[in-house]
C-alpha cells in the first residue's frame, strides 16, 4: 500500500512538472501554441481555451488574448489644419478582436516596445497606429482652425465638425481592417476637440476682449442716442404745449416751476416747503448818495 501511494505521488508530481495548464479569466481567451520536442507538428491550434481549464505538454503555451472592447489612444501635435494653423488633438480607438486565433498566427498579440517604458500589442502597433494616424490628418485637412476649434454645427448639416472627423476616419479604418483582414472590429473611433498653439489662443482672447469692448461702446452710444433722441421728442412736446397755450417761454418756466414744487410738497409729496415769493426782483442801490 505504501509503495502504491508512493507511486501516485511520484506520478501527479511527473505530470505537473511535465505539462502545463491554460484557464483563462472571464473575458479572455487562452490560444494554444503547440512545440513538440520530437514528435508531432507544431502550430496555432484552432479551438481556443474559453472557460475552465486545460492541461497541455510543457512545449505547449497557452497566449491569453483579451476578447472584450479595448481602447487605444493617441495624442497628436503639429496637425496643420486647411488654414495651415499647427493644431493638437487627442483621440481613442476602441476595438473588439473577433478572431482570436487568427490574430495570434497573422498578426501577433505579443507586446512590443513603442517607447522608453511603454508597449504595445504587436497587431496594433505594426498594423493600426500609423494608418489611424494618417486617417485623422487626411480628415482634418478639410476644416479651419475656427471650424475644429469651436466645434459647431455648419448651416445645412446635421453633426458638428468633429462628429463628421469621427465618422470619416471611422469608415477609413474599417475599410482599412478589412482590407488586410485583420480579425478586428472597430467599435468606434473618437477625436477631442483641436487645441491651436498658446499664440493664437491668446490672440483669441485678446480679439474677443476687443470685440467685448467694441460692443460695451456701441450698446452705451446707443443708449445715449436713444436719450438724446427722447429728450428732443419732450423738449418738442413741451414747445408744442406752450404754444398751444399761448405762453412766454418765461411764463412757461414759471408753470414748470409750480408744478415740480406741487409734485414735492403738495398733497401727495413728502416734503415740508417754506416758498420765498418774489418776482424776478432786483435791488436797486442808490450811488449817487455815496
Amino acid at each position: 500500500m505504501k509503495q502504491a501511494a508512493l507511486l501516485a505521488v511520484l506520478l501527479v508530481v511527473v505530470l505537473g512538472l511535465g505539462c502545463t495548464a491554460a484557464a483563462p479569466d472571464p473575458g479572455e481567451v487562452a490560444v494554444i501554441v503547440k512545440k513538440p520536442w520530437i514528435f508531432g507538428h507544431g502550430g496555432v491550434r484552432v479551438e481556443v481555451v474559453a472557460t475552465g481549464r486545460e492541461w497541455f505538454a510543457l512545449s505547449t503555451s497557452a497566449l491569453l488574448v483579451d476578447v472584450k472592447p479595448m481602447q487605444f489612444t493617441m495624442y497628436i501635435d503639429d496637425m496643420f489644419s486647411k488654414d495651415n494653423v499647427p493644431l493638437d488633438f487627442n483621440a481613442a480607438l476602441r476595438v473588439r478582436i473577433v478572431d482570436p486565433v487568427k490574430l495570434v498566427r497573422d498578426f501577433g498579440t505579443h507586446n512590443v516596445p513603442t517607447g522608453k517604458d511603454t508597449t504595445m500589442p504587436a497587431w496594433y502597433w505594426n498594423n493600426v497606429h500609423k494608418p489611424w494616424e494618417r486617417a485623422i490628418r487626411q480628415a482634418v485637412k478639410d476644416y479651419g482652425m475656427s471650424e475644429l476649434v469651436a466645434d459647431t454645427i455648419a448651416e445645412g448639416k446635421e453633426s458638428s465638425t468633429i462628429e463628421e472627423i469621427d465618422r470619416s476616419v471611422s469608415e477609413t479604418m474599417a475599410a482599412y481592417f478589412k482590407s488586410i483582414d485583420l480579425p478586428v472590429e472597430l467599435v468606434d473611433v473618437t477625436i477631442g476637440r483641436a487645441t491651436p498653439p498658446d499664440e493664437i489662443k491668446n490672440e483669441r482672447v485678446a480679439t474677443a476682449t476687443q470685440d467685448q469692448r467694441s460692443n460695451t461702446e456701441k450698446r452705451r452710444k446707443l443708449a445715449e442716442d436713444q436719450r438724446r433722441e427722447a429728450e428732443k421728442s419732450r423738449a418738442a412736446a413741451d414747445n408744442a404745449y406752450r404754444e398751444a397755450m399761448q405762453l412766454s417761454p418765461d411764463q412757461f418756466l414759471r408753470l414748470e416751476t409750480i408744478k415740480m414744487q406741487d409734485k414735492v410738497c403738495g398733497s401727495e409729496g413728502k416734503a415740508n416747503c417754506t416758498f420765498l415769493v418774489g418776482g424776478s426782483v432786483s435791488p436797486v442801490l442808490d450811488v449817487a448818495r455815496r
